[in-house]
């Protein structure tokens, strides 16, 4: 149920759409002020969805499961000399959610409560960095102190750089590169807190 303390929260937010299973009447009212906001109730719970994803490529059709891997399964090793701070942790919680149902490579920067900038799609995980980052920088938003979540591992420790140069301070991503020790040792160098989660989350 989205009540009127949370419809305050997304009110003072730009949003186009909210989906929740239910809405409390004062809540509705109030985010029915906004013109062309969407307002959707979700008839099940889409985490427990079945039905296989199909996308249309070039000569036939690729099928995907939907990722119902549950989050608070997975480990959160932390691999760098600094552990995140509390802060950290909870943007990076927040971030590697959402990265979980971005399209690969997919790069999310995060704050311990909303998403900073979004990159996806791109042959490179540099170039998906670059993408987030613009975005961020085009909406006005500063991504200092930032965690930036990773749905595969950094294959080079490039991509650990470009988030440090953008203002991020932590890195969660599956870890199992051939060259983590050297994405690691980017991070230790660049003074960043680093996790590993042993999954990869990959959504085409």
């Amino acid at each position: 149920m989205l009540d009127i303390a949370l419809a305050r929260v997304i009110d003072e937010i730009f949003s186009e759409i909210v989906i929740a299973p239910a809405f409390a009447e004062d809540a509705l009212e109030l985010l029915r002020r906004k013109k062309n906001r969407r307002l959707m109730r979700a008839t099940r719970p889409i985490t427990h969805a079945t039905v296989p994803l199909l996308h249309s490529v070039p000569g036939g059709v690729l099928m995907q499961q939907p990722d119902r891997a549950p989050l608070d399964q997975e480990e959160r090793r932390v691999v760098t000399k600094r552990a995140p701070s509390e802060e950290e942790w909870k943007a990076l919680h927040f971030g590697w959610r959402v990265v979980k149902h971005v399209k690969s490579n997919a790069i999310v920067y995060a704050a311990a409560d909303r998403t900073l900038g979004i990159g996806a799609g791109q042959m490179s995980r540099v170039d998906s960095s670059r993408l987030a980052i613009w975005k961020a920088q085009n909406a006005g938003l500063s991504l200092a102190g930032s965690a930036v979540a990773s749905d595969a591992l950094f294959p080079f420790a490039d991509g650990v750089e470009a988030a440090a140069a953008a203002g991020a301070t932590a890195v969660i991503q599956p870890g199992g590169s051939l060259r983590d020790d050297e994405v690691i040792a980017a991070a230790d160098r660049l003074g960043m807190a680093m996790v590993f989660t042993g999954r990869r989350h990959f959504r085409h």
